[in-house]
């Protein structure tokens, strides 16, 4: 008698391997990243990569950084530039922007795949793109193609019998779906010289937060918007190829200059859904006046400031339009004025260090997809 083997299922444990990297693409990451925190300077950037190579070996005599920056010429990575005076140099290109801004994505939001429609879905139900798995009976002016067969062949079978077949209106069954709206964002980036006080650099994680939320939108939620500016003692919007390059100046915190022109932003927008994502790290020290004068004061929380803050969030609220503040500080009275500038919006805050910058901003990018449309 044979006895048959059982075959059994199990998990097979192996050493974990590195998928196979090129010499360019192991300096290519680095590359990548050392040109995020130069802000785009490419002789600065490459002269911390001969450091690294230097006190790590990353090349050998096979493969040299000459050899890494002659392949980045010819994969039009880089170009010179010659300026009308005859001076120049070589710098980074689009393509290297758009490299730069997926390398964000995945090390922030990890490796995402496309979306087909890049709509977001919200609570309301009727006549939309998505499928709910609930039914209901045909009305007059539901479409055709909103009818499903399977359901409605089952209850003209139910209620008229198999021999004689005979489908109704009454047999008719629609299934739910949800509509699918679109979402227009602002993302606010503080540029005050506190983002790079005390030794913490803070603006390099906010621009990789932001490269990562534009190509985000832009791969996966085409139809979405998303407009950028940054604030200082004013505010200016920039376009996602300056996100490299961005630093911080000499700057106070005008908050309330860069609420009122995302308001301004937005109210173009034609999208039901609005919102304002806010990173900053510092309290508001600064107002511009009527006559073009700023007001500023450093020294704590100025009443006169906070309070003009308090009134720009409260008119977001009017115009619907949420304010998800990612507070990078933990004092306390930084945080008690985040918290009464959220209850004047009826936003959301967050408070966080660098690391979990991306992650949260991410989790609440998605989270704000469900949004009801206001009939």
């Amino acid at each position: 008698m044979k006895r048959n083997k059982m075959k059994t299922n199990g998990f097979v444990f192996s050493k974990y391997e590195e998928p196979f990297k090129t010499p360019f693409e192991k300096l290519f990451e680095i590359f990548r990243e050392l040109i995020t925190h130069t802000s785009g300077d490419l002789d600065e950037a490459l002269d911390w990569l001969e450091q690294l190579d230097k006190e790590y070996k990353l090349t050998d005599e096979n493969y040299t950084i000459e050899d890494f920056v002659e392949d980045l010429k010819k994969k039009g990575y880089i170009r010179e530039e010659i300026e009308p005076d005859g001076s120049g140099g070589m710098t980074i290109t689009a393509k290297t922007e758009r490299a730069i801004r997926q390398q964000a994505l995945d090390q922030i939001f990890g490796k995402l795949k496309r979306g087909t429609a890049g709509n977001h879905r919200t609570n309301r139900i009727g006549r939309g793109d998505e499928h709910t798995g609930d039914f209901r009976n045909y009305q007059f002016g539901d479409s055709l193609d909103s009818i499903s067969m399977t359901e409605s062949l089952r209850n003209a079978q139910i209620n008229n019998g198999i021999g004689n077949f005979n489908m109704t209106q009454d047999d008719l069954v629609v299934e739910e779906t949800h509509y699918k709206s679109q979402m227009s964002t602002v993302l606010m980036i503080d540029i005050s010289h506190s983002m790079i006080l005390y030794g913490e650099d803070r603006i390099t994680p906010a621009k990789k937060v932001a490269m990562a939320l534009a190509e985000l939108i832009t791969t996966r939620y085409p139809k979405d918007t998303l407009d950028i500016l940054v604030f200082g003692n004013d505010a200016w919007p920039i376009s996602i190829s300056d996100l490299p390059y961005l630093n911080v100046g000499p700057y106070h915190t005008n908050t309330v200059a860069g609420l009122q022109l995302a308001m301004d932003l937005l109210r173009r927008k034609r999208n039901t859904n609005k919102q304002i994502f806010m990173i900053t790290d510092g309290k508001p020290s600064c107002i511009r006046e009527r006559d073009g004068s700023y007001y500023k004061n450093s020294m704590g929380l100025d009443p006169y400031i906070v309070d003009k803050c308090y009134n720009a969030a409260r008119q977001a609220r009017k115009l619907h339009v949420p304010i998800t503040t990612f507070m990078i500080a933990q004092d306390p009275y930084l945080t008690q004025f985040v918290k009464e500038f959220t209850n004047a919006n009826q936003g959301k805050a967050f408070y966080t260090g660098l690391k979990g910058l991306g992650e949260m901003i991410f989790e609440d990018y998605e989270a704000n997809r469900k949004k009801r449309i206001k009939g």
